[in-house]
């Protein structure tokens, strides 16, 4: 017998390859990439990669996975079981992977750590998206209208709008989706799981994008301040915004009708209005939308969310400015309507900001 690590082996070829591990030799390489692998089983399970056979297939659906372990995850979107528990809260996941990315909740853990400033994150993508603050580069560019991107993935998704492939199918209904972001968050209907829930009161929702707004109630953190009038703002975007109060620079101009605007992101929802293309469709009821932030809205009809709270009477609402409306019955202020959506407002300030959140322009629609 040979002892090495507290393993115990019985046949020289099994002590060979352990010492292998233990000495980091990679003896197994790819002819067609040069990875080299420990164990010739991990090499023929890699060449699947480029032959593009998928053994592995689902009895119930008849999908096909490349690897054994992609099946049996699979397997459980159709059996409901969620194996993986965790040992604080009790809530469980389909995954072993989500079961680590929930317990860093519990934790407070940050792994991910970015070099420049030192800033931490919970998840690696969280990361990759901050370090774009830093270089700024955007290096995949589409070949078709120019847009650029910061990750090669991204750059893919987005070629998806250009052809209209579609390659992500719900198991449940063959809805097929561009993005496999798209198919996760429209798996969540049939299963009416809400995964995002609040730590202070547990209320569960559809979205991340509702938890971080719903947060702010408990919160009310603004951490992004104007450094020329010390405004503070909840998100670093409604900041942007307000700037313009100061500067008045809109350097992105539309070449159809010479209108400009402070961001590019700004100028490219208003080309839509030109093109006439609605890329934001609902899952549920493939209604199409200009903007997402008009789909998020819709969606709540479906959801029944009501993440805009009354911090007097704690009613919700699932628009804000139904909330704001609301509001004037505590206050009995002046209403400020927005003749481009008709949101309503109790300072004219705040609809200027609106406005300027919304189409980045500097306009004066108002009505009092």
């Amino acid at each position: 017998m040979y002892k090495v690590c507290k393993n115990s082996f019985g046949q020289n070829r099994i002590i060979n390859r352990n010492m292998l591990i233990h000495a980091g030799k990679k003896l197994h390489v790819c002819e067609l990439c040069n990875k080299s692998f420990t164990r010739k089983s991990n090499l023929s399970s890699h060449m699947l990669i480029h032959t593009g056979k998928k053994p592995h297939v689902c009895k119930i659906c008849n999908k096909s996975f490349t690897y054994k372990y992609s099946l049996n995850s699979h397997i459980l979107i159709h059996t409901g079981e969620k194996p993986h528990a965790c040992e604080l809260c009790n809530k469980s996941f389909a995954k072993k992977g989500d079961l680590k990315k929930h317990l860093l909740i519990h934790t407070g853990e940050k792994p991910h750590v970015c070099e420049v400033c030192g800033k931490s994150f919970t998840q690696k993508v969280s990361l990759y998206k901050h370090l774009l603050n830093h270089t700024g580069n955007e290096p995949h560019v589409c070949e078709i209208c120019n847009k650029s991107f910061a990750y090669k993935c991204n750059l893919n998704s987005h070629i998806l709008i250009h052809t209209g492939e579609k390659p992500h199918v719900c198991e449940v209904c063959n809805k097929s989706f561009a993005r496999k972001a798209h198919l996760d968050r429209h798996i969540l209907i049939h299963t009416g799981e809400k995964p995002y829930v609040c730590e202070v009161c547990k209320k569960s929702f559809f979205q991340k994008y509702n938890l971080k707004m719903h947060t702010l109630i408990h919160t009310g953190e603004k951490p992004h301040v104007c450094e020329i009038c010390n405004k503070s703002f909840p998100y670093k975007c409604n900041l942007n915004s307000h700037i313009l109060s100061h500067t008045e620079k809109e350097p992105h101009v539309c070449e159809i009708c010479n209108k400009s605007f402070a961001y590019k992101c700004n100028l490219n929802n208003h080309i839509l209005i030109h093109t006439g293309e609605k890329p934001h469709v609902c899952e549920v009821c493939n209604k199409s939308f200009t903007r997402k932030a008009h789909l998020n809205n819709h969606i709540l009809i479906h959801t029944r969310e009501k993440p805009h709270v009354c911090e007097v009477c704690n009613k919700s609402f699932t628009q804000r400015r139904s909330l704001s409306k609301h509001l004037l019955n505590h206050t009995g202020k002046k209403t400020y309507v927005c003749e481009l959506y008709n949101n309503l407002f109790t300072q004219k300030s705040i609809l200027r900001e609106d406005i300027l959140i919304q189409t980045g322009e500097k306009i004066n629609k108002l009505h009092v």
